[in-house]
């Protein structure tokens, strides 16, 4: 599904990524581990088009992305959530998941001030699938809620069925249990392992290691910008040098 060949990011000269190479199988979880500063976040915003990187490639499928812009890379079959929400908080809950289908709205200005049939019976589906979404992910009864009245748990969620919602080719989760309680991470878990179920393939950027190890079909670590462990999780957990750059100073700290 995914493809990513020696990719490097350069600020000012120095290296956020060098020669990242690495492949996200579809249909499966894949997991982007590291210390902070390990340059996971950059990895996304260069998947993503939000930054272009210095070399190297990256491949959707047999296309190449790497150059393309956000919009581009999103009308691809790219989704994603961030790691500090994303929300328009004065829309309603269902607005926001809409805003995930708007390349497939394909209406005009002529056709949007005219508010012909077709235009209609358009929006009448979209609204359906956005209202399928809350309620895969337990939010339909807040539908018209604002979205900025909601529970933290509650707007990592909301995130969650926006980036779904349109059905993408991969979608890329940036901490999406970061600052849930057990509840709502188990919740969470489980809509994870249901998207796979279904045939969704997820890059999964996260801290909890316990869900990590647990949900992931393999994981790629990083520690200052280079992947230094690409294998299962039983292989990572076992790799020397992930024990030392992260996994140690976790149980260290614990």
């Amino acid at each position: 599904m995914l493809h990513l060949d020696a990719l490097s990011k350069q600020f000012g000269g120095l290296p956020a990524l060098s020669d990242v190479t690495f492949r996200v199988p579809q249909g499966q979880i894949t997991a982007l581990i590291g210390p902070n500063g390990a340059g996971k976040s950059t990895l996304i915003n260069c998947i993503t088009g939000v930054l272009t990187p210095t070399r190297g490639s990256i491949s959707l499928g047999l296309q190449e992305i790497s150059t393309q812009p956000s919009h581009a890379i999103s009308r691809l079959g790219v989704a994603r959530t961030f790691q500090n929400l994303k929300l328009f908080e004065r829309l309603s809950v269902l607005d926001n998941v809409l805003a995930g289908l708007n390349n497939e709205a394909g209406s005009s200005l002529i056709m949007a001030l005219l508010r012909l049939p077709y235009l209609r019976h358009r929006e009448r589906q979209l609204k359906l699938r956005a209202l399928e979404a809350l309620d895969r992910f337990g939010l339909a009864d807040k539908a018209d809620w604002p979205a900025g009245v909601m529970a933290y748990g509650d707007k990592k969620r909301l995130e969650l069925a926006r980036a779904t919602v349109s059905q993408p080719q991969l979608i890329l989760l940036d901490e999406p249990v970061a600052g849930l309680n057990a509840t709502e991470t188990l919740a969470v878990e489980q809509q994870l392992r249901r998207l796979r179920q279904e045939g969704q393939t997820l890059l999964l950027v996260e801290h909890d290691m316990e869900l990590v190890m647990g949900l992931a079909d393999q994981v790629v670590v990083l520690d200052s910008g280079c992947v230094i462990a690409w294998g299962t999780p039983d292989e990572v957990q076992r790799n020397p040098r992930v024990l030392e750059a992260y996994l140690g100073s976790v149980e260290a700290t614990a």
